[in-house]
């Protein structure tokens, strides 16, 4: 029997049928909400959040509403205010004298965008904590190390920062570092500020800092000096129980065991290598915060005939008597950046001068977020920097 064929009608252009056509058109307002960026502040006291503000003004954009604030009990609470679905987040956050806390909020803020389903969450850190604890020290611990673990288990996926003590501390973390250079804005300072500038000459404190002192005295085309066997902070040769079990004198040693005896190691007397005499000395470093090295090495100097002596540095913490030891020492001033706050410190002792670094930090941040190169904000920057 002949099989009957069962013909449709052609079909027509229903609305049904229109609706998907409608999606493309859709689509950008779609994606252009998913390419919005935010600013947050991970610290709610105002002399943190001043390096937020700077950087949102010159980005012409308003900080995120959040809350930081600590309970009672002392645990720190963080509350989003406004949605971050889709979006690229930035948390600014400065470290004040609490470090502890500091680290504790950036942690909390950053794993409630996380669950917020924001896109990419960035943190701003001009000062990284704990980056002089990026060394095994006899039976301590790297902290840096473990801090990175915890920023990317947090949630974070790229970190802005500027002048890290170790360079080598961006192969701690699993996602992307920007390591930003305070050196132009103080070799700025330097050439502007400073009368005279011509007559300067550039001083390390340690061999330690002879490279980034050789860096700016290059880049200054002044010369370099120098000082030679200043205390380190170096281990402490103390008795830690690595020599045990106990020497004995009748004792039974493998031979297999027996180790040449090493020569304890001896300072040599304080000298300073190079012409300082009749200068101006400028002792660069990447952090002032026990001053007391700053203060000895500026006493060397004037002694040496230095007629002034400034210290630059990125990162200025200013920890304990700081202000006190800086304002009663032969130090003229102390230029540090605004990546830690120290308003209160100025106070103390008007010797210390203040360079505003906000200017790159939004500048990377607009790159970041457009997708665009940051090799602009390396140019002329070398290593040792």
């Amino acid at each position: 029997m002949p099989r009957k064929l069962l013909l449709l009608p052609p079909l027509s252009v229903s609305s049904a049928f229109r609706a998907p056509r409608a999606c493309p058109a859709a689509r950008p307002a779609m994606n252009a909400a998913r390419t919005g960026y935010r600013v947050f502040s991970a610290n709610s006291t105002a002399a943190c959040t001043e390096l937020a503000k700077r950087i949102t003004e010159r980005l012409g954009a308003e900080l995120g509403k959040s809350v930081v604030y600590q309970e009672t009990n002392g645990e720190t609470r963080v509350e989003i205010k406004e949605s971050v679905r889709g979006q690229d987040i930035f948390i600014i956050q400065t470290i004040p004298r609490d470090v502890n806390t500091a680290v504790m909020e950036l942690l909390i803020m950053a794993y409630a965008l996380k669950t917020a389903c924001a896109r990419n969450i960035i943190g701003v850190i001009p000062y990284f904590p704990y980056s002089k604890q990026s060394k095994m020290r006899k039976r301590g611990s790297i902290v840096c190390k473990l801090l990175a673990s915890m920023l990317a288990k947090a949630g974070l996926t790229h970190i802005i920062t500027m002048d890290l003590h170790q360079k080598e501390i961006q192969g701690f973390f699993s996602f992307p570092v920007d390591n930003l250079r305070a050196s132009p804005f103080l070799l700025q300072y330097i050439q502007e500020e400073i009368p005279n500038y011509r007559n300067a000459v550039i001083v390390a404190k340690s061999p330690d800092a002879a490279k980034r002192a050789q860096s700016y005295a290059e880049r200054l085309r002044l010369g370099l000096a120098v000082i030679h066997g200043e205390a380190q902070c170096a281990e402490m040769d103390m008795d830690d129980g690595r020599h045990s079990p106990p020497m004995v004198k009748n004792a039974t040693v493998h031979p297999g065991l027996e180790l040449p005896l090493m020569m304890a190691k001896e300072k040599p007397p304080i000298t300073v290598v190079g012409d300082v005499g009749g200068r101006i000395a400028i002792i660069v470093d990447d952090i002032i915060d026990d001053v007391e090295s700053f203060v000895a090495a500026a006493e060397i100097l004037k002694e040496r005939g230095a007629y002034r002596i400034y210290v630059m540095a990125t990162h200025g913490i200013l920890s304990a008597e700081a202000p006190r030891l800086i304002e009663e020492s032969s130090i003229d001033e102390v230029v540090v950046t605004n990546t830690v706050p120290h308003e209160v410190q100025k106070l103390q002792c008007p010797k210390i001068k203040t360079v505003d670094i906000s200017l790159i930090l939004s500048e990377a941040i607009r790159r970041i977020h457009n997708g665009e190169s940051m090799a602009y904000l390396f140019r002329n920057i070398t290593v040792d920097d």
